[in-house]
């Protein structure tokens, strides 16, 4: 009976626990999330929550080796991946973790390299999980725009994988062969690309017309006029009804001669109103020139405190994605976007808002996966951020929270009023102008125009006799020639041009600085002599390669590779015969300049007694004992004599600590503390006291010489300078 017993309690028992297993909860899939960006996987992650584990690929994983060419040219060109130099312990980590997970998410960038680094991932992992793998792409790192593309994930494109493949093994067959023919004719560890030696040509052929430009002197002339108690200036514009022409200050003297007791008479008075449309959002392009102008930024600068802005920004307990993704070339804005931006309008400025949403037109050739540069949310203004920020996140961020804003506003309007006053054969010209109706500069401080609000005249009308107060402002000038590139102007003739992409602008130009091709000085790029000489071997071997048609044409050809509508292997076959044979041929045809930078000095080297060289290396010249190898002295190039009294010191560059900015000092340092901020000009001194002469630069005089004693008042002209060179 016992045992009955007992196998009945087992029966019940049994019952129990079978009733509880539909109940038990299934275990909760697990689902690995691969970004690029550990700032961006951490901002991810908290909107994700759990269930979701979010990595960082740190960019590439795969890629071309950096020591050899890599590309199989007989196997149709296919190129010979390597897992990068450092990054294996990561891949592990990742394939483990995908090992662990149900589904795998590969949210790397929305563009031709964030393709590629999902493919090769996908490649990788699909070896060692049998986890469901997707890709998934968004614009914006917020909650909804996060938890939208989780939902709809997608698979790889292929065509887009196939563009970046051709652009990666064109521009390995390009650099990989012009570099040894520069290492060979020029300087060991020279680098040329399809891209940036396109770039260098277009900083030497601006720097050229630069310095073939002969100023002309040329006068202007202003006036004083009055009516009551109000005074204000107009300048000539006609003379004897001829636009004068005053080459000379005598030129001048004699108008005033000939006006100073004339009567002064309104002849007329012309009100214009003129309608001022809103710009469309950024662009990276639009963004790199704002930032740069308005705000002193480089390229590369901007980039990076775009890339901190898109992944994420603590704010309290909250991280948040503040800009949509900053590499695009297309003004598109989501409809999402154009809701929340028109809602947070019709509250803080219902008078500017319009009845229907502006469309802006998307540039020919432009990537349109993408919308424009935008704050993520309207209501996110710089006000209510700028706790978070740093200073130069706010000012980036306020410039894109501006344009984006008025992009959605009514028009302003402006009137205009413009003056001519007959004084004798003179006529005078003055205007002014005010906004009459603000639009949409009611939310534009950063990028406000200064121009839309000028002068200030009575109210005057024709006929009208004037006071003439006899003061008049003779001014010399001298013609201007074709400025120097900038980082917004070379960004925006790359663009204009067809060269590059949304992403290559600043890396172009950093590449470039890096090399020693070009400086940068008062914000202009200037080729060095270095820059110089390689543009003239490249352009002169490579003219087919090296100049911006070609440049231009491969851009158009990679976007047709995207739209799956050409091989990409066909368009690098068409390249690469007639290519390949050309570097034969400069190989055996052009003469070699190696060692024609270096020159002799009179200089002693302090270690060895042998007279030192003037080499060229990466950062520019310097002196090294030519006793090399048995003595590796080295020193930096003496610019100028030191100028304190006493001191027998030399003036030589030198670099800050932090962000290595150059200035110039003694080297009898810290016995001689004497410092400059302005470079010296080789071996040019001061006729009236003898200190050293610097290169100074403003936007009204443009580049001028001066005298770094700050008690001397000696400024070069054009004719003393002149001087000064002959003797």
């Amino acid at each position: 009976m016992a045992k009955a017993k007992e196998t009945t309690a087992e029966k019940k028992t049994a019952k129990k626990t079978s009733a509880k297993k539909p109940a038990q909860k299934k275990a909760k899939e697990q689902t690995l999330v691969i970004v690029e960006s550990p700032a961006k996987a951490t901002t991810i992650e908290k909107y994700l929550g759990p269930g979701y584990t979010v990595k960082a690929s740190m960019g590439h994983l795969i890629d071309l080796p950096k020591s050899r060419m890599a590309i199989n040219i007989e196997d149709n060109f296919q190129p010979e991946y390597i897992t990068v130099r450092g990054r294996a312990k990561l891949l592990k980590e990742l394939q483990k973790d995908a090992k662990k997970s149900d589904h795998v998410l590969l949210a790397s960038d929305n563009d031709r390299e964030g393709e590629a680094i999902a493919w090769h991932l996908n490649n990788v992992l699909k070896e060692k999980t049998s986890a469901d793998i997707k890709r998934i792409v968004f614009n914006e790192i917020t909650p909804v725009a996060i938890k939208e593309a989780v939902k709809n994930p997608g698979e790889i494109v292929e065509a887009k994988v196939n563009a970046q493949k051709a652009r990666r093994v064109l521009d390995r067959l390009v650099g990989y062969n012009l570099s040894p023919i520069l290492w060979e004719k020029v300087k060991n560890g020279l680098s040329a690309g399809r891209v940036q030696s396109v770039a260098l040509r277009l900083i030497c052929e601006r720097e050229k017309e630069v310095e073939d430009f002969i100023p002309e002197e040329y006068w202007t002339l202003e006036a004083d006029f009055q009516k009551g108690k109000t005074k204000f200036t107009a300048k000539l514009s006609k003379y004897k009804n001829e636009t004068p022409e005053l080459k000379s200050e005598k030129a001048v003297n004699d108008i005033i001669e000939e006006i100073k007791n004339s009567e002064c008479k309104v002849t007329d008075v012309k009100v214009t109103e003129k309608t001022v449309r809103p710009k469309a959002p950024y662009t990276t392009s639009k963004m790199q020139q704002d930032a740069a102008n308005r705000l002193g930024f480089t390229s590369r600068k901007t980039m990076q405190v775009a890339q901190q802005l898109y992944e994420g920004i603590q704010m309290g307990t909250n991280r948040v994605g503040l800009i949509t993704y900053m590499r695009t070339d297309s003004v598109r804005i989501s409809q999402t976007a154009m809701d929340e931006v028109r809602e947070w309008l019709s509250k803080e400025h219902p008078d500017q808002l319009p009845p229907e949403p502006i469309q802006y037109a998307v540039g020919k050739g432009a990537q349109d996966a993408h919308e424009c540069i935008r704050p993520t949310y309207a209501k996110y203004t710089p006000d209510y951020v700028k706790d978070y920020l740093t200073r130069d996140q706010l000012r980036l961020y306020t410039i894109v929270w501006e344009r984006f804003v008025s992009s959605q506003m009514n028009n302003a309007k402006s009137a205009t009023t413009s003056v001519e006053i007959k004084a004798g054969e003179a006529l005078f010209r003055a205007s002014a102008s005010k906004l009459v109706e603000k639009g949409f500069y009611s939310v534009l401080k950063v990028l406000s125009a200064k121009e839309e609000v000028t002068g200030n005249l009575p109210s005057l009308k024709p006929d009208e006799v004037l006071e003439a107060s006899h003061e008049f402002y003779p001014e010399q000038h001298f013609t201007q020639g074709p400025a120097r590139y900038s980082d917004a102007s070379i960004v925006r003739t790359l663009e204009e041009k067809g060269i590059g992409r949304p992403s290559t602008y600043a890396p172009i130009i950093s590449v470039l600085l890096d090399r020693y091709y070009v400086t940068r000085n008062n914000k202009q790029l200037m080729p060095t002599l270095l820059g110089k000489m390689i543009c003239k071997i490249l352009v002169e071997s490579f003219p087919d390669v090296i100049n911006e048609q070609f440049t231009a044409e491969v851009e158009n050809k990679l976007d047709t590779v995207e739209e799956d509508k050409l091989v990409w292997n066909d368009m690098i076959r068409d390249f690469y015969g007639p290519f390949i044979k050309r570097c034969g041929e400069v190989e055996d045809s052009v003469e070699s300049v190696k060692g024609f930078l270096d020159e002799p000095t009179d200089k002693i080297c302090e270690k060895c007694g042998k007279p030192m060289m003037k080499k060229l290396g990466r950062f520019g010249f310097f002196l090294a004992c030519s006793g090399f190898p048995e003595c590796h002295n080295t020193k930096s190039i003496p610019l100028a004599k030191c100028p304190k009294d006493g001191c027998d010191g030399e003036i030589v560059e030198r670099k800050s600590k932090g962000r290595g900015k150059s200035f110039y000092g003694c080297t009898n340092y810290p016995t001689c503390d004497f410092i400059s901020h302005f470079k010296p000009l080789e071996n040019q001194y001061c006729p009236k006291c003898g200190w050293f002469l610097v290169e100074k630069f403003d936007k009204k005089n443009g580049n001028y010489k001066s005298c770094i004693n700050p008690d001397c008042d000696y400024l070069h002209s054009a004719d003393e300078g002149a001087e000064s060179a002959d003797n």
